[in-house]
């Protein structure tokens, strides 16, 4: 008989409570974080195909781990709740469980990419938000060592001027993004205009997210995440509104995807990300030769130099606007589990940083 489906975060705390902790037998701490749509709380039903049951994972100090992981080892029974406890695992590469017994501090670096105390801003700037949702997000079911804890607190969100900076980026690329939909309906481009409209609605989204200060998912759970944001009530039927007519003639008053921007402009004021701002739209301006083109843009252009003037680091204010890691280039799973390419992406920052410290 089939069991029944139950959240996956719900059944690795039962699991660790009727199993695990009193197999553990020591001080400790457990969780369910990592991969996985259980730890971002989207899993359902379908999500039991593969890497999924009861497990977790259990901290102990470097010198006990492998008597704890021994004795879970030997303890584990072969179902819970009606749920095998092993099954085929990537990462072994045959049936096993899929209870970790490690140090935090292992996991963590592991989970990073890079051991989690001490990043600097290049770091930051480096770092997937999916691989910092893999610690961020889940559940905690005990921490008699505080450094799980402690370790969830301090990556929480973004330092301050690193969340301003990105937040000036997405602005920036909003800006930029604009006109270019606006020409491409000019020319009676639709496919063109229709890309741009979604590209529009993406960064608006990822803006919501930066402005409400959570991490995004990576595309499967992007817009299921936004649901949950604040914002989505109003912005995201705008959003909808342009999608559903992506070429539509001219860019008037009533361009939901100006109504959608002018909505996170008020959140951004309202936030104090920078000095209050307030929403506008007018005839785009090209910057160049005093060229005006009647294309109805907003003015994310002050947005993104408002934060910037917010940023109190002058290397990183002087940063071209290249974006964060996820800003920069797309966080699949190739990327964020796979490749060394954070790692590398951060000493390029970290030169870029440099090198703007040392011009001023």
């Amino acid at each position: 008989m089939t069991a029944a489906f139950v959240p996956g975060l719900d059944l690795a705390e039962a699991f660790y409570r009727e199993v695990l902790a009193p197999l553990a037998g020591e001080p400790h701490a457990a969780a369910l974080l990592g991969e996985g749509s259980e730890v971002l709380g989207f899993d359902t039903e379908r999500s039991t195909d593969h890497e999924w049951g009861p497990r977790a994972q259990v901290f102990v100090p470097a010198g006990r781990v492998e008597a704890v992981r021994a004795r879970i080892g030997a303890g584990l029974p072969a179902e819970f709740r009606g749920h095998p406890t092993a099954w085929f695992s990537l990462a072994s590469g045959g049936v096993d469980h899929h209870v970790e017994v490690t140090t935090a501090a292992e996991w963590l670096t592991a989970a990073l990419g890079r051991p989690p105390d001490g990043l600097d801003t290049a770091a930051w700037l480096a770092l997937p938000q999916q691989r910092l949702l893999h610690v961020t997000a889940g559940r905690v079911f005990r921490d008699d060592l505080g450094e799980l804890t402690a370790a969830r607190a301090a990556l929480a969100w973004y330092p301050d001027d690193v969340w301003r900076w990105m937040i000036a980026v997405q602005w920036h690329q909003v800006g930029t993004t604009e006109p270019l939909r606006a020409r491409c309906r000019e020319l009676g481009d639709a496919r063109g205009a229709a890309l741009l409209t979604a590209r529009l609605a993406g960064l608006a989204m990822e803006l919501a997210f930066l402005l409400e200060r959570r991490y995004r998912p990576y595309d499967k759970w992007f817009g299921t995440a936004f649901a949950r944001l604040d914002a989505a009530a109003v912005v995201g039927p705008l959003l909808d509104a342009a999608l559903a007519a992506p070429a539509a003639a001219a860019a008037g008053p009533d361009d939901p995807l100006l109504a959608a921007l002018a909505e996170l402009g008020r959140r951004h004021d309202a936030a104090a990300v920078s000095v209050p701002v307030g929403p506008a739209a007018g005839d785009f301006d090209v910057g160049i030769n005093d060229a005006v083109r009647p294309y109805r843009v907003s003015n994310a252009g002050a947005y993104a130099r408002a934060t910037l003037d917010a940023v109190a680091d002058p290397a990183l204010r002087a940063l071209l606007p290249v974006g964060a890691l996820d800003q920069l280039t797309h966080g699949d799973d190739t990327l964020v589990t796979f490749s060394g390419w954070p790692g590398r992406l951060a000493e390029a920052y970290r030169a870029e940083l440099a090198t703007a410290a040392a011009s001023r």
